[in-house]
């Protein structure tokens, strides 16, 4: 065999003509309903008329067919059971089927709306070759209520018109062409009027189509087709698109007998993490984002995700995270019938820098600090777990910025902000809202001076002490024109209570009414001092 032979790309292309109807008819079993012995059929609006979008073995046999309008399938058969589509449902169900396909290879791509592809480009030996593959994905299929199509080949376009055609065919590494010669070029899935033009032009197998050159062939139905054509071949190919991008380590454990207790889980976690510490140890790399896979043996699979903020080098610290991210999950980890396959990848990982740890302290400090944000960040969430960063900007609410703790924290460590000057009181407030609150100000001293009372929270409070105006302008190379200029003021009530209190807009100057005439400003509380 040939160098070039051995690197081409293998693909299994998958499809489920009925998921629709099998997506419904496994809901009714799994709520205890059964299986009806009616033809089924799933119908959808096209042109304002419902027409069949997919149908069972039965409502087949019977002769109705994909397209055709339900008033005539109600005419073919009066005890036809029909039920609405629901597209995003069959979505979700068919990511579901290729989450469960990651068993077999990580590089699994949607072939909408009801395929899948696999490149099992030097994985198909794991699973005893070819043949045994494709047999062992068919029938866990079918197990779980699908009906399905497979076919191998060398190209995804040659594979995907063979499980059209000639379900469970394995074409060899250059025989594309042969194996799909006397199929009729709609099997080609090039739309219905490139198959009428070929159909009216004479060439109504693929074979026929070959059979003319290239140029002649793109003259007539367009670049793209043609493209199509020889990818069908075995001319090329294009690479598929994975749904997930490959993890740089990927390290698993399969179970004959599947495995349901947490002790064994937490075992199977522990040895795989080991053996991934292991592996990223070699090229002197850490792991930053990492994700543990479950597959349930009927076809559920679960992926719980844990960050951290700095490479990890032991298994020690992978277990403590899993660990932690296992306790507080809100829907916990359910094994059914058990997990047949258990996967531990490290998705995002970095080189380790060295440091000295011995007689450092602040390392040591460190390094405990951005441990315990991880363990946090693992129980509760890694966007729950903050640092505030400055920002050079003189807006008040732009000026702190709220970043991961796991992603920022050197940065957060280094942050500069600015001095408060000795024996002064604060300019700003340690507690800022969210979103400034409006007060109401019956009369204040204009143009510029604060206001005498003001009503915040149905509560009246009188002014006795005021500090300001502080005038702020809006970044005008930021603001869309909506923006006002404020003045701030720093104001203390009869009670002692102390506020940060702002007009939005100058009077007479930027606040008019509909009539284009001008308008009261706007007052608003922003913060409280303590």
């Amino acid at each position: 065999m040939s160098a070039s032979s051995v690197n081409r790309r293998r693909i299994l292309s998958l499809w489920l003509p009925r998921l629709p109807i099998d997506r419904i008819q496994r809901f009714f079993n799994s709520a205890g309903l059964g299986k009806t012995n009616d033809p089924s059929i799933v119908v959808i609006k096209d042109n304002n008329a419902l027409v069949i979008h997919a149908l069972d073995e039965a409502a087949e046999r019977l002769g109705l067919h994909i397209g055709q309008p339900l008033a005539n399938a109600r005419a073919m058969c009066p005890d036809l059971k029909v039920f609405d589509a629901d597209v995003v449902a069959d979505a979700k169900t068919l990511s579901d089927i290729a989450d469960w396909c990651d068993r077999f290879t990580p590089l699994v791509a949607l072939d909408a709306p009801h395929g899948l592809f696999l490149d099992i480009t030097g994985c198909a030996h794991l699973f005893g070759g070819e043949a045994a593959l494709l047999q062992t994905l068919v029938r866990a299929l079918a197990r779980q209520g699908f009906a399905v199509s497979a076919a191998i080949a060398g190209t995804s376009v040659c594979a995907r018109t063979l499980t059209r055609q000639a379900s469970g065919t394995i074409v060899a590494d250059g025989g594309e062409a042969a194996a799909i010669d006397r199929f009729p070029v709609s099997a080609l899935g090039a739309g219905e009027a490139i198959t009428t033009g070929l159909r009216r032009a004479g060439l109504k197998t693929i074979g026929d189509v070959a059979s003319r050159s290239a140029s002649e062939i793109t003259a007539r139905f367009g670049a793209r087709f043609s493209t199509l054509l020889a990818h069908a071949l075995g001319q090329g190919d294009a690479p598929i698109n994975p749904r997930k991008p490959l993890p740089d380590y990927i390290v698993e454990k399969r179970f004959a007998e599947p495995i349901a207790t947490d002790a064994m889980i937490a075992m199977t976690l522990s040895r795989l993490a080991d053996t991934l510490i292991a592996s990223m140890e070699k090229q002197g790399k850490g792991a930053r984002r990492l994700e543990a896979a479950f597959f349930r043996t009927d076809g559920v699979v679960r992926a719980i995700m844990v960050e951290t903020g700095r490479p990890v080098t032991r298994s020690a610290v992978i277990d403590r995270l899993f660990r932690e991210r296992l306790d507080a999950l809100a829907d916990p980890l359910d094994p059914g019938f058990g997990f047949d396959m258990v996967r531990l990848s490290a998705s995002r990982t970095e080189i380790v820098v060295q440091e000295q740890r011995d007689l450092d302290a602040h390392v040591h400090d460190n390094d405990e600090l951005a441990a315990l944000i991880d363990r946090i960040a693992a129980r509760i969430g890694g966007r729950r777990v903050v640092v505030h960063l400055p920002q050079d900007t003189h807006i008040p609410e732009c000026a702190v910025l709220a970043a991961p703790a796991q992603h920022h924290l050197a940065a957060a460590m280094q942050a500069e902000w600015p001095a408060r000057a000795e024996s002064e009181p604060p300019l700003r407030p340690l507690r800022l809202f969210d979103k400034p609150e409006p007060i109401k100000v019956p009369f204040a001293t204009v143009p510029d001076g604060p206001p005498h009372q003001f009503t915040w929270r149905r509560a009246l409070h009188a002014v006795v002490r005021v500090e300001g105006p502080e005038r702020i302008a809006m970044e005008w190379w930021r603001q869309d024109g909506k923006q006002l200029t404020r003045d701030y003021f720093r104001i203390e009530d009869a009670e002692g209570l102390r506020f940060w209190i702002f007009r939005d807009g100058l009077y007479e100057g930027e606040v008019f009414d509909g009539d284009g005439e001008p308008a009261s400003p706007g007052w608003y509380v922003h913060g409280l001092f303590a």
